[in-house]
């Protein structure tokens, strides 16, 4: 496996641009999430010829608002097989869907929608509520030749997305996980949250502002890891 971040800012943090990654896995390219920052960098990386696969985290604007464009530049401008676009739930589907259809006419034509279920080495955590309240959103772990990655999402409370992987089996792991540096900010998780984890994972912060970033902190953040970007 091997993932590369487009962006690594939170929603306001716009110098930084939204947090989505590529991660090659299991022989496809699959974009996780797609903010409104995304799919202009991926047009100026030259990168969305990559993208064949999509997985979003959650249905606020900036893990979401440039799917359209995405979308709708592979079915006119690239003239290629639509994207398959993974979920979760049916419930999520749902969702998604209604999302999509205000912008395009009968999203099924500009994507495949395939239960998560159907695709091996990819585990959804529901995080729903852990973010923002009554929203629902999804942490993912991925999981090829024994080898972990983790991947967050949205989530105030880091607590069930660690205790669920200590339930696994051992394997090299490397998680990317948001963090805040304000303990007030409640919809991510404060970075002192995640020091108990640190033994035995490879940690890495993002969806924050890294010129913030104090001098106590011992997280790796995503922004300042050249071979970790795009």
């Amino acid at each position: 496996m091997q993932i590369k971040f487009l962006g690594t800012g939170g929603a306001f943090d716009t110098d930084f641009l939204n947090s989505a990654a590529l991660l090659e896995f299991r022989d496809i390219n699959l974009l996780i999430d797609c903010g409104f920052t995304v799919y202009p960098t991926l047009v100026k990386k030259n990168l969305i010829n990559k993208v064949d696969h999509i997985l979003l985290t959650h249905l606020h604007n900036d893990h979401c608002g440039s799917l359209a464009n995405l979308l709708l530049y592979k079915r006119i401008i690239e003239k290629v097989k639509p994207p398959v676009l993974l979920y979760p739930t049916e419930q999520f589907r749902q969702q998604l869907y209604e999302f999509l259809a205000i912008q395009v006419k009968d999203p099924e034509k500009y994507a495949d929608f395939v239960p998560l279920e159907q695709f091996n080495g990819i585990t959804a955590i529901d995080t729903y509520g852990q973010h923002s309240e009554g929203l629902q959103t999804y942490a993912y772990i991925f999981e090829e030749d024994n080898e972990r990655i983790v991947y967050s999402g949205d989530l105030g409370k880091p607590e069930l997305l660690f205790d669920r992987l200590a339930k696994m089996p051992s394997l090299p792991t490397c998680v990317f996980h948001d963090i805040t540096f304000n303990p007030a900010n409640t919809s991510h998780t404060y970075y002192k949250k995640l020091l108990p984890y640190l033994n035995g994972l490879d940690i890495f912060g993002y969806h924050c502002d890294p010129s913030e970033n104090p001098s106590d902190n011992p997280i790796r953040l995503v922004f300042y890891e050249k071979d970790l970007m795009a």
